[in-house]
């Protein structure tokens, strides 16, 4: 078969390998579409791979063409998107259904050959199925809206607040719709891209609010009363978005970092007092699973897309390039702010 496999830093190359074998418990996918993730670029341009030759690629779809012995979840011809994430299963942090936090995973398409190729072998438990309405380019978000459902869950979340969503990234999006759907007063969304918050105002968020825009702040505050917001997610990963969630945060709220900083993050001591002055909470959030793995994070994703109350828009995709094309398609992060949006690489014959 043909992979794009990742040979040394930043060079890609769509090569001949090994066609992948199934084994007991485990299922054959064609893959249809592969994301490249925030996390891919190092990996690529930064000497970020944990060996070479690797295949990447971890947001997926595709569909069931094998399966081996034992498995009983899913059959030829089902359309999957997979869970990345191979836990131990034996930690005290698995054990406890905290695969997230498992010290001994690893991981398809970053520490075993992943989806950036014609076929992905996974095991059955990581093969997730959706529905025959929901189609390819968003079974390979599954992934980002789990990250995102998995941080809503992490920051305890509840209907009746105002909620403020920091970046409007595929993460950030699913983020905003998920506050929706399970009941926000108001959602708004912050961005420094007007074409980002046309796209979050299209998916369904209550306000927008462009950070370059002077006098933003006061607007943002405007909207609650001047009271702030009860739940405020940081998805954007950068030190602008984290130092304005404490800015945002009402008495009492709830502050949660969805979002992976790639730079040294520095508070004042003004800035940091906001978080003791307000009694606001603040958590982390790692990936996206639970108890019984893979989680309700990837049961809730399949079962909203199928009813379309999670949307998916063409705004979500950048470009879809070819699988063959992967090494011009990585090139394209070394422009910053050029990529908006996600990047496919495709399988498909269009």
């Amino acid at each position: 078969m043909k992979a794009a496999v990742v040979v040394a830093n930043e060079d890609v190359q769509y090569q001949e390998v090994e066609e992948p074998e199934v084994t007991p418990g485990h299922v054959k996918i064609k893959v249809r579409y592969s994301g490249i993730c925030g996390s891919d670029i190092p990996r690529v341009l930064n000497h970020g791979v944990h060996f070479y030759p690797i295949v990447l690629g971890h947001e997926f779809s595709g569909d069931v063409v094998e399966v081996g012995e034992g498995v009983t979840k899913v059959k030829v011809g089902d359309r999957v998107s997979g869970a990345p994430l191979l836990p131990c299963m034996k930690c005290d942090d698995c054990q406890k259904g905290n695969y997230s936090l498992c010290k001994h995973y690893s991981f398809i398409g970053s520490r075993e050959q992943g989806a950036n190729a014609d076929y992905v072998v996974v095991p059955e438990k990581n093969a997730v199925p959706f529905a025959d309405n929901v189609p390819y380019e968003q079974g390979a978000m599954f992934e980002p809206a789990t990250v995102a459902i998995h941080g809503v869950f992490q920051n305890d979340y509840h209907g009746g607040e105002y909620v403020a969503i920091l970046g409007g990234g595929t993460v950030g999006m699913f983020t905003m719709q998920w506050t929706k759907i399970f009941g926000s007063k108001k959602v708004v969304v912050f961005d420094i891209s007007d074409e980002r918050l046309a796209l979050a105002k299209r998916l369904g968020a209550d306000e927008v609010i462009n950070t370059k825009e002077e006098g933003y702040m006061e607007k943002a505050m405007a909207i609650t009363g001047g009271k702030g917001y009860g739940f405020v997610f940081e998805t954007a990963g950068q030190v602008p978005t984290m130092h304005m969630a404490f800015e945002l945060a009402a008495n009492k709220a709830h502050v949660c970092f969805i979002g992976t900083p790639h730079e040294n993050l520095t508070f004042t001591p003004k800035q940091w007092e906001n978080m003791n002055r307000k009694e606001f909470k603040l958590t982390g959030s790692w990936m996206s699973y639970s108890a019984p793995y893979p989680g309700r994070e990837w049961d809730l994703t399949a079962h909203y897309f199928a009813t379309g109350q999670l949307k998916f828009d063409p705004g979500f995709i950048y470009k879809k390039i070819p699988m063959s094309q992967a090494q011009e398609a990585f090139q394209l992060f070394k422009t910053p702010g050029l990529v908006k949006g996600k990047i496919l690489l495709s399988n498909e014959e269009d």
